[in-house]
């Protein structure tokens, strides 16, 4: 069980706020992604004082909305960038066996080889590295096939082409699920935590940032939150806080647009996931629950940050690179989701985005202010590491060390000795084997206050019509313990309702909205706003999904706004900062 601090419950909010405004912090972390949570649990157990605000949901941005791999990445390999590659891994190893095995998985891919004479050697050699040169042991090894081993896995592959193929693996995770759980983890660790927050303005003396004007975007009420050191960790928004910082970086942002898709899998036939080559970078056609995940894009963007869009020349890219390799061709139709988010790549050199660095940056500009960006999902925990190791430079607070690669998340503590009892527990309360294993796959250990929630209401073991498999109880928790405000916050983040329903969650809302109208103190108009708000939203993101070029797609997405943001526009005339 979680202790009282990581719960993240709307009766709780008030006084974290209070506290955000009345403590005087060491380290003061703004954006509520993977970076900044990493951040603040690294601050957290290293003994320090720490805030965490975020304007948004939790993952609201990026960290939502990642290719869900956590990998070393083949293309850096190719690139002979080892130390990036070797780092990754490690960072992998830690993941999979220590930080969050419950939301992790090896899942196993193949790589089509065209070329026998110089391919198989070329890409094998590679593989030797990838399977050595960090966390070794963590996945099986590669493996080389022929054909006819390639068509019994994956039958639907055309192979008419090829040589054969060699098949790799990498770990999967829920990114969304991860980063809101790390959040949990810092509150639990001491860290005051707050989503809804919109940062205003720094405050400084002299040249120093001292800590910022922030206003509750719930309420609209304008308050100061005081630090001996301000982290920005706010991703692709990074110039805007920059900027409002002064001094003179020596790096900007660039956002680059990344387009997912989710296919049922029954419209392809195959056991294993698929590495391919597409036009100009590589696609990962990876198993995602009962869907097939494909991506990415990689194209400059340079539209709304709060909500890029897909366009219908981004999903024929995916679907075209796809088919090259599939006996079957699929079309639109067979699409029941869409996602689109934007990488925060540090810019400097000239060319494509692709190009681009993806390795991290950090700079202090003033005394006080220290900027984070770029890099990987996968090593935001270094990242958090070396951001706080210069942002600490000179304070006064004593403080340990990093401590994050021995703190697991609150779901993983004690899970190989509590899951045979959790699912005992389960099974008495009616709940099969399958819907068990979804609730240890999603929360861990943390699955026994959902089945306590399910003791005191039977009805909520029951599924949410329409959800794709999600049970009314994750619901009830994602407002009670996970700090979900909004609709979106549960459809999105939460769950994947939105992502992984052919209706992308609109025959649903409605009961959604039921169970977490009470939770949240809405009246009957505020849940119908809530309803109809969700619908819309769905609505603008297929009609920028219709139409083909970016221009088009960013007037069609902007008829609906999250709701924090329309509140956030009233107190600044242009909005703040999400991460």
């Amino acid at each position: 069980m979680s202790s009282s601090r990581s719960v993240l419950s709307p009766a709780d909010r008030p006084g974290t706020l209070d506290q955000l405004a009345t403590v005087d912090y060491d380290v003061l972390v703004i954006g509520g992604g993977v970076t900044g949570a990493g951040t603040a649990l690294d601050a957290a157990t290293r003994g320090l004082r720490v805030g965490l605000v975020e304007m948004r949901d939790w993952a609201s941005g990026t960290s939502s909305r990642s290719g869900k791999l956590i990998h070393g990445g083949l293309r850096y390999l190719e690139q002979l960038n080892f130390g990036l590659v070797r780092e990754a891994l490690k960072e992998r190893a830690l993941m999979l066996q220590k930080l969050c095995p419950h939301l992790t998985r090896p899942i196993q891919f193949i790589y089509p080889i065209q070329h026998r004479v110089w391919e198989r050697p070329y890409m094998g050699a590679g593989l030797v590295l990838y399977d050595t040169i960090g966390g070794a042991g963590a996945v099986p090894r590669h493996r080389h096939l022929s054909r006819t081993g390639m068509n019994r896995l994956a039958p639907d592959l055309d192979t008419s082409h090829l040589a054969g193929a060699i098949t790799f693996y990498d770990v999967q995770m829920d990114d969304a699920r991860h980063t809101v759980e790390l959040v949990r983890t810092a509150a639990e660790a001491g860290a005051d935590v707050a989503s809804g927050v919109i940062v205003l303005d720094l405050i400084k003396d002299d040249d120093a940032v001292i800590g910022v004007i922030a206003a509750d975007l719930e309420s609209g009420e304008t308050f100061t939150i005081r630090a001996r050191r301000v982290i920005n960790a706010t991703g692709a928004w990074t110039d805007g806080l920059q900027d409002r910082a002064g001094g003179s970086p020596s790096f900007r942002v660039t956002a680059s647009k990344g387009v997912h898709i989710l296919i049922p899998r029954d419209r392809i036939d195959s056991q294993i996931s698929m590495f391919v080559r597409a036009e100009d970078s590589v696609l990962f056609v990876r198993t995602w629950g009962r869907h097939w995940l494909i991506g990415t894009t990689d194209t400059a963007w340079h539209g709304d940050l709060d909500h890029p869009a897909a366009t219908s020349d981004d999903i024929q890219y995916l679907l075209r690179n796809l088919n090259r390799v599939l006996r079957k061709p699929l079309t639109v139709d067979d699409i029941d989701g869409v996602f689109v988010g934007l990488r925060p790549l540090v810019s400097g050199r000239p060319g494509a985005t692709s190009k681009l660095s993806r390795e991290h940056a950090i700079e202090t500009t003033v005394p006080g202010f220290t900027t984070i960006v770029g890099g990987k999902y996968t090593t935001y925990r270094v990242m958090a590491e070396d951001v706080l190791d210069e942002a600490l430079q000179g304070i006064k607070t004593p403080h340990g060390p990093c401590v994050t690669d021995n703190v697991p998340l609150i779901g993983a503590r004690g899970l190989d000795g509590q899951r045979a009892e959790i699912a005992r527990r389960g099974a008495k309360l009616g709940l099969t084997l399958g819907a068990v294993e979804h609730l240890l796959g999603r929360y861990g250990v943390l699955t026994d206050e959902l089945l306590a929630a399910i003791e005191t209401d039977p009805s909520l073991g029951v599924e949410i019509p329409g959800s794709g498999g999600y049970l009314r109880a994750e619901a009830a928790y994602a407002v009670s313990h996970e700090g979900a405000l909004h609709i979106d916050d549960v459809m999105t983040r939460r769950t994947h309702i939105a992502i992984l329903t052919p209706d992308r969650g609109v025959e649903c809302v409605a009961d959604v909205a039921d169970i977490i109208t009470p939770l949240l103190g809405w009246t009957e108009e505020r849940r119908q706003e809530e309803i109809q708000h969700y619908r819309a939203r769905v609505q603008a993101e297929r009609a920028a999904e219709r139409v083909p070029t970016d221009e088009q797609a960013i007037s069609a997405r902007a008829a609906v706004r999250d709701p924090r943001l329309v509140v956030a526009a009233q107190l600044t005339g242009q909005g703040g900062v999400s991460a």
